[in-house]
């Protein structure tokens, strides 16, 4: 198991599904199953990053310019953005948490995975600050909203595909 420093807490009283803000402080997603499939099956596609594209239709190209290990940079393609992000925890099977910055927005993202009897429970947080930040926050936390709802979307149609 590789690990870093811990991304920070997110407060149990906190509900607030999305956050924008100056300081990082990611605000817990509702968590959505991604289908009946086993766990190594979601955290295989989740973590294909190469393979983004071909399930998440908000992603136009993507690569990991290296093992899938804490330190270990990605390039990919939104929305029009080139980013260019790090991995920074990696738990596997349970949890990754990357970050970077595009356009002067400083993003980080965690997920964490959890089997349940019903399916794998993807959690997902976001977080995003810096000036382009605090000058649109309601558009910029719709495009927010929008995309991990997608992203999970995506993930959750990929896996309930037959294999």
């Amino acid at each position: 198991m590789t690990k870093s420093a811990k991304a920070p807490p997110v407060p149990a009283t906190d509900r607030t599904p999305y956050a924008l803000h100056r300081h990082h402080r990611p605000r817990r997603r509702r968590p959505q199953h991604a289908g009946r499939r086993p766990l190594a099956t979601v955290w295989s596609l989740h973590t294909d990053v190469d393979d983004w594209p071909a399930w998440n239709a908000g992603i136009d190209r993507a690569r990991l310019t290296g093992p899938l290990a804490v330190g270990t940079a990605f390039t990919w393609l939104t929305h029009g953005m080139s980013i260019t992000s790090t991995i920074r925890e990696l738990v596997p099977g349970k949890r990754i948490v990357w970050d970077g910055t595009v356009q002067g927005i400083i993003g980080t993202h965690v997920w964490t995975f959890e089997p349940t009897d019903a399916g794998v429970l993807v959690h997902t947080e976001e977080s995003w600050s810096g000036d382009p930040v605090d000058a649109a926050v309601d558009e910029l936390t719709t495009a927010l909203r929008t995309s991990l709802q997608s992203w999970l979307d995506c993930l959750k149609a990929r896996a309930e595909q037959p294999a």
